[in-house]
């Protein structure tokens, strides 16, 4: 598949302007991972996805065999070690993790750029449809869930540590 330049080009401006809006929604919400870091790993994701699959233009024969997804999934273990330096658990909150959505947004961030690396647009777009979907709407459900177990405590009858610890709250 040769793709040209012009293709790699818009390729590249999908991504970035994809993963650069959830980078400024990221950025609104003061979260770590803002609109550079989106945008890096997006443009990064869907360049080093068209390398390899213009690497297959390159090297062709007889007897050579190039797979282009292999690098597609060193994206993703890179991606996680990246998402794994996003995870923080705070010393001074026993139990407490933050960063996880961060964590899963460059993960998908970088899907976005792998989609759109391989020429899959309609995909990228709906993707990013469905990320806004989840921080905008979702949130508010997330929101009222919380608050209504702050009201109404869940009870964990038969374990012991979430029992504990709701016993413990009550006498406070």
């Amino acid at each position: 598949m040769i793709i040209s330049n012009p293709e790699v080009y818009s390729r590249l401006v999908l991504s970035m302007v994809l993963s650069g809006l959830i980078g400024i929604e990221r950025e609104y919400h003061h979260k770590p991972a803002g609109l550079r870091t989106n945008v890096m790993v997006g443009l990064g994701s869907c360049l080093l996805t068209i390398a390899s699959v213009r690497a297959v233009d390159l090297v062709h024969g007889p007897g050579i065999s190039v797979d282009p997804t292999r690098i597609a999934a060193q994206i993703i273990t890179g991606i996680g070690f990246i998402g794994a330096g996003a995870i923080l658990r705070p010393a001074n909150d026993k139990g407490s993790v933050v960063g996880l959505t961060t964590a899963a947004t460059l993960w998908v961030v970088s899907g976005l750029g792998i989609a759109i690396g391989l020429g899959f647009y309609a995909e990228a777009i709906a993707t990013t449809i469905l990320v806004f979907f989840t921080f905008i709407f979702l949130s508010k459900i997330v929101g009222r869930l919380r608050e209504y177990t702050r009201a109404h405590p869940p009870k964990y009858e038969h374990d012991e540590d979430h029992a504990t610890h709701i016993h413990d709250a009550h006498e406070q």
